[in-house]
């Protein structure tokens, strides 16, 4: 019988510095702690882009209890990036990926006893590791569980790819029957069975080809969040002289298909879907986060009534994605191929590699229907010959594991609708931020338009788009990169506006649920975080765009008022603004009716008249209220407004002899901060230009401008390189480097 040992507690750590993967022998500082852990919960999200990055060190001993015909093996659900084990002296193990679990069979190193282990993490910079950059902390430790697992000789494989080594396919018939087919992988076989139960049906099999196809007459379906029934299979292995392993598997039936101009369905019925993005880090827990945190996540998803959930940008906890079986979350799983290729054949592997066990140990997950292959993967430059093989055989590795699943792209909002990268997938999707990084909110649904009337054939979706939204940020006059919670607010109602009126896109993702860690950034006045979530990181605060959602989404009635925050107002009259699914909203002002209104979903009151001082204002509709108080002052609070504190200070003398006077100029033939980083260092001129800018970054702001970061700034415009750097950059800057590119003949 399979004894499953948990090994989390009780392990020393060390970050002393040692030859990568070699004993440490000398190693003097040891701090105790318990998995999951990271060296990097704090000073992965406090801003600078200076986190450690490299090798560290575990060590636990624990206890072995080998019976006889027995192996043993250690599993680790997750360690980032690169993890090096030792067992009693003896290197056992080498796993490349951070996000996978792993597991080795360690029996040959164990004596009756105890059992040393060490572990060598890393989560440096390599030259074929993915990802390789991208917009989010890469927490070094081991972060996910360790587990010691006793199985009998004969057992379910246990080295296959990190999965339970049980495979499950459901296949909804067109008459309404289903047909579920089960494989197992047994290692040590000789002449067991496998013998299979779901409900009241019983089969069995020679262990040596444990494969076995279900007949269900009449299928409970997996319905997606209406009803996400899930089935459960038992397998259980026995010996010729009746020893046992047994594995259970929950699974769903359904179907699912994407329509090019009627967007997804779900079992035969469309089924639009309008999800969340989701990172797994925490506020000062980074990545190492357990079941309490994930469930924590999935609730808040259901809560704002998402039904379908992109794990970005990497394979996540299987906790996560079982809650998402049980929540009814449709999900898009996918690998980090992010942001820009890393050359060579090794890199490709890597790929290869990391795509493998994503699809095998999610493979009976009734929640994942789509495999997406990489992200934003041009941002260091258009797509060449080698990047394009890399994406194809990784769509065709999809097909070849499950061909059960279609195959998506997250595309960089540069890339041509004519890029061959939008031929490669299944279906398509974009990643745009018109009305934040660049141009207006209305751009969105103009670009969607053009698109879908080019390439009508083609499923196109929308997987990321987003504002910032800070909470101590507010204005009555919300304009673009204000970081305000209104103008979040006012970005995501034209969003959802823009998606209604397009019931062709197959899916849209809100980037993102969660703020989360982005070491790198230094936006709005905080630094080492991306604020675009709709909570925040903490996860103690919805802000007002969650509520907005809700409305939209949730069959759950409510009434909320925005803008509570934004307390204290210097004008007698204001408006009001309440998100609610409720067909009407009464407001009180001062406990006196003000008025009524029905809309959808988005209801006004304006000239709200305010006496001085203090106000109450409610909002009623039914049972149901919200109340919130503001004080009408004379004196403006100049929290709520951002203020660039080193505008004009850091980096003030690096164009001074240009004239900041003018409009814009994008005079054909020569560059504009609208070309990227990459096109302008093809001129030797812009090459040199962009060195010297680099030469300056450095030393005015005592900031290291990595190998990496340059290649990923390659594929941003100016414009976008600007807007990222937020305070640390000058308002003027933008105009003065246009007018010194505008002096730089294109190549």
């Amino acid at each position: 019988m399979r004894r499953i040992i948990s090994l989390n507690s009780g392990w020393s750590f060390s970050r002393d510095k040692v030859k990568k993967n070699q004993m440490p022998n000398f190693l003097n500082k040891w701090e105790k702690v318990n998995l999951p852990h990271t060296w990097n919960n704090l000073d992965g999200q406090d801003g600078g882009m200076d986190y450690y990055r490299g090798a560290c060190w575990y060590k636990k001993t624990f206890n072995v209890n080998l019976k006889k015909n027995e192996e043993a093996y250690l599993e680790f659900k997750g360690a980032n990036s690169n993890c090096t084990v030792f067992i009693n002296g003896k290197k056992v193990y080498y796993h490349e990926g951070g996000f996978s679990t792993f597991r080795m069979n360690i029996t040959p190193y164990l004596k009756m006893g105890k059992a040393k282990c060490l572990v060598c993490v890393d989560n440096s910079d390599t030259d074929h590791e993915y990802p390789q950059i991208a917009d989010f902390t890469f927490f070094g430790g081991i972060y996910r569980d360790v587990n010691l697992i006793y199985v009998p000789k004969g057992h379910f494989s246990l080295n296959r790819f990190g999965t339970s080594g049980v495979f499950v396919t459901p296949k909804l018939n067109d008459d309404g029957t289903a047909d579920v087919k089960v494989k197992a992988y047994v290692s040590n076989p000789g002449k067991g069975k496998v013998v299979y139960r779901i409900d009241n049906m019983t089969c069995e099999v020679p262990a040596e080809r444990a494969e076995y196809t279900f007949h269900i007459e009449n299928p409970h379906l997996w319905n997606g969040i209406k009803d996400p029934f899930l089935y459960k299979l038992t397998a259980e292995y026995i010996s010729e002289n009746g020893e046992t392993d047994i594995v259970t598997e929950k699974f769903g039936i359904r179907s699912f298909y994407v329509d090019s101009e009627k967007g997804f369905f779900l079992n035969g019925k469309s089924y639009p879907l309008h999800g969340v993005s989701r990172h797994q880090d925490r506020e000062n827990m980074g990545w190492a986060i357990g079941e309490k945190e994930h469930r924590e996540d999935m609730e808040l998803i259901s809560q704002v009534g998402a039904n379908s959930v992109r794990l970005a940008h990497y394979q996540h906890a299987q906790e996560f994605y079982n809650l998402c079986d049980e929540y009814g979350m449709v999900v898009w799983a996918e690998i980090p191929f992010i942001s820009a290729q890393i050359p060579g054949e090794e890199a490709k592997e890597n790929t290869i590699s990391q795509m493998t066990e994503l699809i095998l140990q999610n493979y009976n997950h009734p929640s994942v229907v789509c495999w997406g292959i990489a992200n934003e993967i041009t941002i260091g430059g258009k797509a060449d010959k080698a990047l394009l093989d890399n994406l194809r055989a990784l769509n065709a590795l999809c097909h070849k594991i499950d061909a059960t699943r279609f195959t998506t792209i997250a595309q960089l909002s540069a890339v041509d609708m004519e890029s061959p990268c939008n031929r490669i997938t299944d279906v398509l999707s974009y990643n745009h931020y018109f009305g934040w990084y660049v141009g207006d909110v209305s751009q969105n649904g103009e670009w969607i338009d053009e698109f879908h009337k080019k390439y009508p054939q083609i499923s196109l979706g929308i997987s990321e788009y987003g504002a910032e939204g800070i909470l101590k940020y507010h204005t009555d006059t919300p304009k673009v990169q204000d970081y305000t919670e209104e103008y979040q607010a006012y970005y995501h109602e034209e969003m959802l506006k823009t998606f209604e009126k397009r019931p062709f896109l197959w899916s849209t993702y809100v980037w993102n649920m969660f703020d989360f860690a982005s070491d790198m950034r230094d936006e709005g006045g905080v630094k080492g975080r991306n604020n675009k979530g709709l909570v925040t990181y903490d996860r103690k605060t919805k802000k007002d765009s969650f509520y907005l959602y809700k409305a939209f989404w949730s069959d759950e009635k409510f009434v909320h008022i925005c803008s509570k925050r934004f307390v204290e107002r210097t004008t007698e009259k204001i408006r009001v603004k309440i998100y609610s699914n409720e067909s009407e909203v009464s407001l009180f002002v001062n406990g006196e009716l003000f008025g009524k209104t029905a809309a959808h979903n988005i209801l006004v009151f304006e000239d709200v008249i305010l006496k001085k001082g203090k106000n109450v204002i409610t909002a009623k509709s039914g049972a149901l209220e919200d109340s919130c108080e503001f004080i009408y002052t004379d004196t403006p609070n100049e929290e709520y407004v951002f203020k660039n504190d080193k505008a004009g200070t850091n980096v003030k003398n690096w164009f001074e002899d240009i004239d900041t006077s003018g409009d814009f100029e994008y005079p054909e033939g020569y560059y504009s901060i609208r070309d990227t980083v990459g096109d302008i260092m093809k001129s030797p001129e812009g090459k040199k230009l962009v060195d010297e800018i680099i030469e300056k970054v450095e030393k005015e702001l005592n900031f290291k401008v990595t190998k990496s970061m340059l290649l990923m700034a390659k594929g941003f415009t100016v414009e976008k390189v600007i807007s990222l750097a937020g305070a640390r950059i000058p308002e003027s800057t933008a105009l003065q480097a246009n007018k010194i590119l505008n002096k730089v003949k294109k190549k």
